[in-house]
This record gives structure tokens, sequence and C-alpha cells, in this order.
């Protein structure tokens, strides 16, 4: 367990620190971010703090753990990769289409190149599934994608994203240690403790936004740590726990494409209709609207480590029913209505 405190503190401490040099940083080369009809905030604010969290993460990695482990060493080219597509997106703002080409590339190089990828899994009532490698690569790739835009796509709030992302790390750490999967726990413990040091700076009002460079990296960490956990064991548990436990940006991903598609426009097109957007127009504040959402994590978190416990039909039956409770407030909510105001539809 000191271990585990050793790496916690030093991603903690190492992203604390390098937090304010990166907001300089982020000023001198204009990476800044301005505010407009369908953002929250006023006034100029650096971004590029995912900067910071990324070094803390690696620097914590680097002391503790070590990138003798060849699935470790392929998370970081690849995450250093999609760290610099971040930079040019916070500074530039890259074309959409552009992005996501370099978030391929970079889940390429963890999949491909490391041949990190989901090969095999053991599903109930059906025994072990193989995959051949036409079909593991584009499976983990578009996983490895999908959890990068679901976190970047909910960092619409000050402290909303590195929150979410650190309980969802100490979930999926609490599963890695139970299942003696060392190298992965290490990981999720770096990444919560760069999370929240960056929180001490994020959390409303926030000094600076971890920007794209930020959103992108949690979400890649995330969804490649889950990946190496499923090379170690055909437990399905290392791939559910983090789909369970990130289910309300995922299921806010999920209701934006079906709004978007309904009214016609473009999925990566923004809009004003995500979940902390409509909880915001009913009169809750800020910090209100973030603890909810932090809360509903937590929720979920513990939702799926009681889920892999339970035998399956119980299982699936809990899991049905959380999900069509929250899915059903979201639709209360207006989150699957598309607006008609002007002023925000021009923004879609």
């Amino acid at each position: 367990m000191f271990a585990y405190a050793y790496t916690f503190l030093t991603a903690l401490v190492v992203t604390f620190v390098l937090t304010p040099l990166v907001k300089r940083l982020a000023v001198a080369i204009g990476a800044v971010d301005k505010p407009d009809a369908r953002k929250v905030h006023h006034g100029l604010i650096p971004r590029l703090g995912g900067l910071a969290i990324y070094a803390g993460f690696i620097a914590a990695i680097a002391l503790t753990v070590g990138f003798g482990d060849q699935q470790l060493l392929g998370l970081a080219c690849g995450a250093t990769f999609l760290i610099f597509v971040g930079i040019l997106d916070d500074r530039y703002s890259l074309p959409p289409k552009v992005k996501l080409l370099g978030q391929i590339i970079a889940a390429a190089i963890f999949v491909v190149i490391f041949g990190v990828r989901i090969d095999w899994l053991r599903l109930p009532f059906v025994g072990f599934i193989y995959f051949p490698a036409l079909i593991s690569i584009p499976l983990t790739i578009f996983w490895i994608i999908g959890f990068v835009n679901t976190v970047n796509l909910i960092d619409g709030l000050d402290g909303l994203a590195a929150g979410i992302a650190a309980i969802a790390s100490v979930t999926i750490s609490f599963l890695a240690f139970q299942m003696g999967q060392w190298v992965c726990a290490a990981a999720m413990v770096a990444m919560a403790g760069s999370a929240i040091a960056f929180l001490q700076y994020n959390f409303n009002p926030a000094k600076i936004f971890m920007g794209d460079t930020g959103s992108m990296f949690l979400g890649y960490v995330i969804a490649a740590v889950a990946v190496m956990g499923s090379m170690k064991t055909a437990a399905i548990a290392v791939l559910i726990v983090p789909l369970v436990a990130l289910s309300v940006p995922i299921m806010d991903t999920l209701m934006a494409i079906v709004r978007r598609k309904h009214s016609g426009v473009p999925v990566f097109s923004p809009d004003k209709r995500h979940l902390h957007h409509r909880l915001l127009a009913k009169g809750l504040t800020q910090k209100q609207v973030v603890l909810i959402m932090y809360a509903l994590t937590a929720f979920f978190s513990c939702t799926a480590l009681l889920v892999i416990h339970l035998r399956l039909i119980a299982g699936l039956l809990l899991l049905a029913a959380v999900l069509l409770v929250f899915l059903l407030w979201a639709k209360r909510l207006g989150v699957l209505t598309e607006d008609s105001r002007p002023e925000e539809a021009a923004q879609k």
C-alpha cells in the first residue's frame, strides 16, 4: 500500500507544482479560452492544463513503477502523441476531422505498434471468444477513441472532467488491486493523484482549464488501462467497470449523438443541451451541478463494483434499472430534446 501512496503523492505534488507554470505557458503562446454564447465562463481563461496532468502522471509512473512493462510504455507513447495533438488544438482549434485523425494515430501506437488490444473475452453462457487481428485492432481503437471523446465532451464546467476522471480512476484502481493487476492499479492511482491536484486550480472559479490536452489524455489513459487489464485476465469485469463508472458522460455523449442526428446537425457540433447545461438551466450554480455530477459518478462507480460480484441476472437487472432511471431523468431535463431557440440553434 505504501507504494501506491507514493505513486499518488508523486502525481499529486508534480501536477500541483507545475500547473501554475503551465498556466503562464498557455498565456504566453495564446492558448486561452475565449467566452462565447455556448460557454458558461466569462473572461479569458488559460487552457493547456492537461499538460500538468500528463507531467504528473508520467513522473509518478517513472519514479515508482517504471516503464519496463511494454504495455505501460505503449500507453505512455500513445498518450504523449495525443498530448501534442491536444496542445495544437488548444492553441489553434484543430478541425474535428484532424483531431479525430490524431486520436486514431495515438490509439494505433498503443494497439498496433505495441500490440495491446482486446484479443479475447469470456462471456457468461458463451465461454471464450477470440478475436482475430482484423477485428481486435479496430475494436480496441474504437474503444479508446470512444473514451477519449466521452471525457472530452463532458468537459464543460469548472472541475467537471477532472473530478469525474478522478472518481473513475479510484474505482478502477480498486478493481485492479483486487485482481492483482499491480501495474494497472498504479496507473489509475497516478491518474487520480494528477486529476485531484489539478482540481485545486480548476474547481469553480477555475484559474485554468485542462483543455482538450487534458480531457483527451484522461479518457485515453482510462481506456488504455482497461485494455491492459483485459489482456491479463479473461474476466469481462475489467471492461464493464470503466463503462459503468463513466455512465454519466457516456450516456450524455450517446444522447448528444441521438439529439444531433435527430436535428440534422453534425455529431461534433457543440450545443447547450448536455446534462450539465440542462441542470444550469434549472437555476443551479456551477458548483452545485458539478457536485451532483460527482455524486452520480460515485453512485455508478459503486454500482459497477457491486454488479461484478452479483449473479449475472441480478447484476444485469440492477444495472438496467439504474440506467433506465437515469435516462428517464435526463429525458425529463430535456437532454434529448433539440433546442429551437434561435440564439442556441445558431450554435449548432
